[in-house]
Formats: C-alpha cells, structure tokens, sequence
C-alpha cells in the first residue's frame, strides 16, 4: 500500500492522543508512517507501532525546541522527500495548522484544515469538513500535489493495530529560515487536573446563565464527576467569569467531543461555531425558546441551579 506520513505531536516522548486518532485515519487510505521530532521522539516509537504505524522516522536536533515551527517544516518537507506518501496528517492544534500551511507552500500542494472525516477515494484522499459555522457538511479532495490535512481531535476512535513500527532516523537539512525566530522562555501551563479542552472526550460548558464567576463550580462538579473539560460561552467569557483560554465558539476554540453538554447557553451561531461537530450534544437550559435546541439530541427545560447539581449527584452515585 501506498505510505502516509503523521506528524507525531508528543511531550518528551509521550504521545498525545490526537496523534493515535491520526494513525486510525492514516490507516483507511494506506500505511501510516509517523514522523516524531524533537527530545524523546525514539520513545514514541512503541505507541505509535501498537496503534499502527509501519515505519517511525526520528530526528531528535535542538532545533525543534530552540526554534519556532520552521525546523518542523523542514523535517517533515524532507520526510516527504524520503517517503513520497499519498497524504500528510497533522493534528489541528495552532500549531499544527502552521505547520500544515508552511508545508503545503513548500511542497506545492493543497491544504485541508480542520477535517472531521477522511476515507479513501479514487482520485486520492476524501476529508469531511463543517463549512460556514457548521451549517454545512462538505466532503473534498486536494486535487493538486500531495494531500496535506489537518484533523480535528476526537475525530476519529483510538484503536490498536499492532504493526512493525520500525524505527530509522530521519536526515534533516534545515534552511536559513529555520533560527529566524528563538524561543527565548517557556513558563508550564497550570494543571488543573482536568483534560485538554480541544482534545477531551466530554465537554461541559456554561453561559450567560450561569450568572456569575461564583457559580462556575457548579459547572466544574458536574465535569469533575464526567472526567470532562471545562468550557465557556463568548458571554461568560466576555463577562469575566470564567478564562479566555476555556472559550468555546468562533472566537474561542473549537471542540468535538463525543459528548457536549451546553448550561445556560441559548446556542447563538458564535458558539455553535465551535461545539457543532460534537457526536452527541445535550442542552440545559430555562428558555423553550432557546436556540440551542435546534441543534441538540436531548434538551432539558428548566433551571441549571436545579438540574446540573442533581445531575452531577446522581452521576457520583452511579459511579459510587
């Protein structure tokens, strides 16, 4: 079969699950190869071959830390080279959509952002996307060059696929471009023991009716008892109950959990925007009218200060 890179996105060595979903997708239209950079990047190797991909190319220069996403582009350009695939996925994170733009510029080819879907077609790989706030669902191909594709997280089931996974090193040759931008700091993200909110499974978001930063934990409990992430509205946001960093919309970050559960959130196109492509969506909310209920599979009238601190109890309880 006919090779697809994936760009590996991992943290000295352990590999982030939208990587794993990659190798899923990777393996309906040919043979994933993963391509790891940076510290830790031979490490990956066992993950990546326990879901899948035949080959691991590694380079492991100080540049991919040193230096913004330039070294990256050369790598996987020269990956490219080495291999000739049918296709390259990158995970749609900031980043990755950086470095998915850069390489398709380097290599000539088209570009595919933000995917939902990808199946095999007769003139090369079929994406599935969400068009114009998720109002419409397109399927399209590249038709120039090699496919390059970012995917959205949570598009796609983890699944194990034992492969040889075998490991060479991949020879890099970076441009004068590669040390135009240093890093000169980094400071850790905070933990809050909660999952990545672009990558969690279950989302719990409030809204406006949430009615204040001191109401918020209600919204936390009943994540906390899922294993969710933490979202919030533009409005809540906006108001200052809740951070930036946790919007969810078009502004914001955009989600597709397997479930998504929307607290005093009335569901305007801003924030459908962001949360649209989730697989199931259910709906708190004390207005009928709502228009969050347009769009939901299961919606429940009625107070949020009654019905998600029941919710979250009953959830302990089950799992108790």
């Amino acid at each position: 079969m006919a090779e697809v890179l994936v760009y590996v996105d991992h943290l000295d060595g352990v590999v982030r699950k939208p990587t794993l979903e990659l190798l899923t997708l990777a393996r309906r239209i040919g043979d994933p190869v993963a391509v790891a950079l940076g510290a830790g990047a031979p490490d990956t190797a066992t993950v990546l071959a326990e879901h899948g991909a035949v080959k691991v190319l590694t380079a492991e220069a100080p540049e991919f830390a040193d230096y913004l996403v330039v070294p990256k582009v050369d790598a996987l350009q020269a990956a490219c080279e080495a291999v000739s695939p049918v296709a390259v996925l990158v995970p749609s994170s900031a980043e990755g959509k950086e470095i998915a733009a850069r390489l398709a510029v380097r290599i000539g080819s088209g570009i595919i952002t933000d995917a939902t879907d990808l199946e095999a077609g007769e003139g090369g790989p079929v994406a599935t996307q969400s068009a114009f706030a998720a109002s419409f669902t397109t399927k399209s191909r590249v038709s120039k060059g090699t496919p390059v594709i970012t995917v959205k997280p949570n598009s796609a089931p983890v699944e194990a696929a034992p492969a040889a996974g075998s490991v060479e090193a991949l020879s890099v040759s970076f441009g004068e471009k590669a040390t135009g931008t240093k890093v000169v700091s980094r400071t850790a993200r905070e933990s809050t023991g909660r999952p990545e909110l672009t990558e969690a499974a279950i989302v719990v978001s409030g809204g406006r009716g949430v009615n204040g930063a001191e109401n918020f934990h209600i919204i936390e409990a009943l994540a906390d008892s899922l294993g969710a992430a933490v979202g919030a509205s533009r409005a809540a946001v906006d108001a200052g109950w809740y951070p930036h960093s946790n919007q969810v919309g078009q502004t914001g970050k955009s989600v597709s959990p397997q479930l998504y559960i929307a607290n005093g959130i009335s569901g305007a196109i801003q924030h459908r925007a962001g949360m649209q492509t989730s697989k199931t969506i259910v709906a708190v909310n004390k207005d009928a009218e709502a228009p969050i209920f347009d769009l939901v599979d299961y919606g429940i009238v009625g107070d949020l200060f009654q019905v998600v601190p029941q919710l979250t109890e009953d959830i302990t309880t089950r799992k108790g």
